[in-house]
């Protein structure tokens, strides 16, 4: 069998090896340490950000988000529907209720024609919304203009969930910048890794200084263990931030190459009637960090998404679905859900392509010569079927 060709696989840069020497021989093993604060001041000079607070994951820095904004038991939180649970998650970890919103076609994430139906009609019911959370999804920038225009207009903050979008950017503005805090996740999975981490940014030094607070389980500043409040094991360790330091060095060149990727993808797909890419819209900078294609049955002769994914894993490659859409999932069955059908016919066609920043030309060309091969195959059968009943 082929060797193994990964959705999106971790990617060392070399410079990883030489800060975790340096905890090690600093003997910094622990949560918290030189290389964390370091960190942090990368993410947040990176991303322009005054600040940043290194966490164990980027569904910690969620929760600590809605945790330090107040909302809790009985309260509603806006979410974007297509994501992965995890930005839905934490608001069912503080009692609230996420309401849920489609998405719209440009850029698959949330819809503000739909977020200011709903925030009208949640206050009409009299239940303003505490946060508004859009995604970035796959790294593809949300129309973050016109969400903080609406936001704004009826006073509601923003998390934004970045988790999949650092690198990218609108019109040289960093995502995570945009909203009252920003969340970043460092998954091994992501376009850098810590092998397990994120991040809450913030241009507020209270947010930030309180995260650390509380997910270092709320220790107050005396000589014995004093706690006034719940805290949580929420703080990146000195190695994993020691990792993060080292990516750091190479996001630059893992964005170029995660764009490169797309483009090969949309060169060698998009000429396939029914098949199609995601564009940036003018002044939107993807990190691409997965390549996604949508494959509509009814104009490629019947090839479907799972077919396409099924023949890909015969030949040992790695596919996804585009995310479901969490008010199609059973945990979420009972929640409130503001749609077009967007979401859903973006899952039904959707299907994500290995995009790791790893890959070379001949794996790429694996890729695409396989699912080349399945489309082109269904096509032909279909013109001997349509022969064979003209005979």
């Amino acid at each position: 069998m082929s060797s193994k060709i990964w959705l999106s696989s971790p990617h060392m840069g070399g410079a990883e090896q030489k800060y975790v020497n340096e905890a090690f021989e600093t003997n910094w093993i622990a949560p918290l340490g030189p290389q964390v604060n370091a960190f942090e001041q990368d993410l947040a000079q990176y991303t322009d950000t005054k600040y940043a607070a290194a966490l164990s994951s980027g569904t910690g820095a969620l929760h600590l988000a809605l945790i330090m904004l107040g909302v809790q038991r009985g309260d509603e939180v806006i979410c974007q529907s297509m994501t992965f649970s995890a930005s839905a998650n934490p608001i069912a970890y503080v009692g609230a209720s996420p309401i849920f919103i489609d998405s719209e076609e440009e850029t698959w994430n949330m819809c503000p024609d739909l977020l200011l139906e709903a925030i009208k009609d949640r206050i009409a019911k009299g239940k303003k919304p505490k946060a508004i959370i859009p995604v970035h999804l796959y790294g593809m920038p949300a129309q973050m203009d016109k969400i903080m225009a609406i936001a704004n207009e009826y006073d509601i903050p923003v998390i934004e969930d970045a988790a999949e979008a650092l690198g990218s950017t609108i019109n040289g503005k960093a995502m995570g910048s945009f909203g009252l805090m920003g969340v970043l996740s460092f998954n091994g999975n992501k376009i850098i890794t810590t092998s397990g981490g994120g991040a809450l940014l913030s241009n507020n030094e209270d947010y930030i200084h309180r995260a650390r607070f509380l997910a270092t389980q709320a220790r107050e500043n005396t000589p014995h263990y004093e706690h006034n409040e719940i805290g949580y094991n929420y703080r990146m360790s000195n190695v994993c931030a020691a990792i993060g330091r080292g990516q750091m060095e190479v996001l630059d060149e893992r964005v170029e190459q995660r764009r490169k990727n797309f483009q090969f993808y949309n060169r060698a797909l998009s000429v396939f009637e029914g098949v199609s890419l995601m564009e940036e819209p003018a002044g939107y900078y993807s990190n691409r960090w997965l390549s996604t294609l949508l494959i509509d049955p009814k104009k490629c002769n019947g090839v479907t998404r799972e077919l396409v994914a099924a023949e890909l894993a015969i030949e040992n490659i790695e596919s996804r679905p585009l995310w479901k859409p969490m008010h199609l999932q059973p945990v979420f069955k009972d929640t409130v859900f503001y749609g077009n059908g967007v979401s859903e016919q973006l899952f039904e066609k959707g299907l994500c392509l290995p995009s790791g920043s790893n890959l070379n030309t001949e794996d790429l060309q694996r890729v695409v010569d396989n699912i080349s091969r399945t489309l082109s195959l269904q096509e032909k059968s279909n013109q001997i079927t349509v022969k064979a009943d003209i005979r």
